[in-house]
């Protein structure tokens, strides 16, 4: 059975509601970015910007996608979004990396690693990995002969050379989270599937500087406890990932560059494996099995976000009612009908409540009158670049004709879906 979503014809104003969404989401990146560096910062306010200087890794990975969207779209001017670019990718240039990768949280000032916890005050694979999915893309849009682009495309390439991805096996077949310069490997945490870290192992494969092998995906990735599936959840079988899919964020992370239609290896189709997790998510809402106040089939959305209880992974295996309007607007390309009917509520009746200086908060509990008063990097960048890939895909074709990625892939025995240059 392929789940295949319905045409869609949007109207002006839902052109013009998707314009308004992804702008003021922009301005997360843009006007809330950190004065110093431009880097994203982990989550701000409604009423202020946060009084410290932490700036997150994988969000400025976003960031730099946004900053893309923004420049074709006319938002921002090119040489404005290159000199920004250009002081954030110099600021993780100098940054305290480890063994070539970033932290999860460094100083936007100094560039010196702020630790996520004690032994967690190192390198970060996937945070990294998240950054470079990001600039990659820009150094795939800014390639023009200007002195400026240039040396931003150069110094992208460099922060990607450097990362050390060999180095975090451990000489083993699968990827190591962390490393700390104190702890070692302490955290010991391996990175197996099925959730969002593909990127991770894509980038990896494509290094051109210290590429992982194979197995190290076959073995390690695709070898976790929760890679297959094949179970049928809300009458829809899915094939890759935890009891009822696991959060959306699956779906979304490392496909905002990686292109899902038509990418296949031996596992899956992405396409149909991410298209499937999306329609689970959204049917577990409009059934609402646990009778959650508000949910239903325009009010849907379980995703990583700051809830009551300060932060959870929430899914249909952990529902605290709490909605994450991303979850729903970042699933425009696998599920537009049902995400656009979420948008249009949220924008209508809940706009009062929800919509503030950065877009949407980032998510709401309406079983306990709660409201997040934050809007967190890691949610408002997926808006605006999955937005994006439905409405043109422009950072799809960016990333999937990039070289590395191309051959990270095919070291992966990925399929690879026609050359972006000639997709529509």
């Amino acid at each position: 059975m392929t789940l295949s979503p319905p045409p869609v014809t949007l109207s002006a104003e839902d052109d013009a509601l998707l314009d308004l969404v992804q702008r003021q989401s922009l301005r997360f990146f843009d006007e809330g970015g950190h004065p110093v560096s431009g880097l994203a910062r982990d989550r701000s306010f409604i009423d202020r910007d946060p009084a410290n200087d932490l700036v997150c890794a994988g969000g400025s990975g976003f960031g730099a996608m946004a900053f893309v969207v923004a420049v074709e779209r006319g938002w921002i001017a090119r040489g404005a979004a290159v000199e920004r670019l250009s002081a954030m990718v110099e600021t993780l240039g100098r940054a305290a990396c480890h063994h070539g990768m970033l932290p999860h949280f460094l100083d936007g000032r100094t560039g010196d690693t702020i630790p996520f916890s004690p032994q967690d005050n190192g390198g970060d694979v996937v945070e990294t990995a998240l950054a470079l999915q990001g600039f990659l893309c820009a150094r795939a849009y800014f390639n023009g002969e200007d002195a400026k682009e240039r040396a931003l495309a150069e110094a992208i390439t460099a922060l990607y050379a450097a990362a050390e991805w060999d180095f975090y096996t451990q000489g083993r077949e699968v990827l190591y989270w962390h490393w700390s310069p104190t702890s070692g490997w302490a955290l010991n945490h391996e990175i197996r599937g099925w959730n969002e870290c593909l990127i991770a192992y894509v980038l990896a494969a494509g290094s051109p500087t210290h590429p992982i092998k194979p197995a190290v995906y076959h073995q390690g990735f695709a070898a976790g406890r929760d890679f297959r599936n094949g179970r049928v959840f809300e009458g829809i079988e899915l094939p890759l990932g935890p009891e009822g899919g696991g959060p959306l964020f699956f779906t979304q992370y490392s496909f905002c560059g990686l292109d899902p239609r038509g990418l296949a290896d031996r596992y899956a189709d992405y396409w149909e494996q991410n298209r499937r997790h999306t329609l689970i998510n959204y049917r577990y809402c409009q059934r609402n099995p646990l009778g959650h106040k508000g949910y239903g089939a325009a009010c849907w959305g379980l995703t990583a976000s700051d809830d009551p209880d300060g932060y959870a992974a929430h899914a249909p295996t952990n529902d605290t009612g709490v909605i994450s309007p991303t979850a729903a607007l970042s699933a425009f390309p696998y599920a537009p009908n049902e995400a656009m009917a979420a948008l249009r509520h949220f924008s209508g009746p809940l706009r009062d409540q929800l919509w503030g200086r950065f877009g949407f908060v980032d998510a709401f509990c309406p079983s306990r009158d709660w409201t997040a008063e934050t809007f967190l990097a890691i949610d408002q960048g997926p808006v605006v670049a999955m937005i994006e890939n439905f409405r043109s895909g422009l950072l799809w074709r960016l990333f999937m004709a990039i070289p590395e990625v191309r051959a990270g892939l095919q070291a992966l025995d990925f399929r690879l879906p026609p050359s972006p240059a000639a997709r529509t």
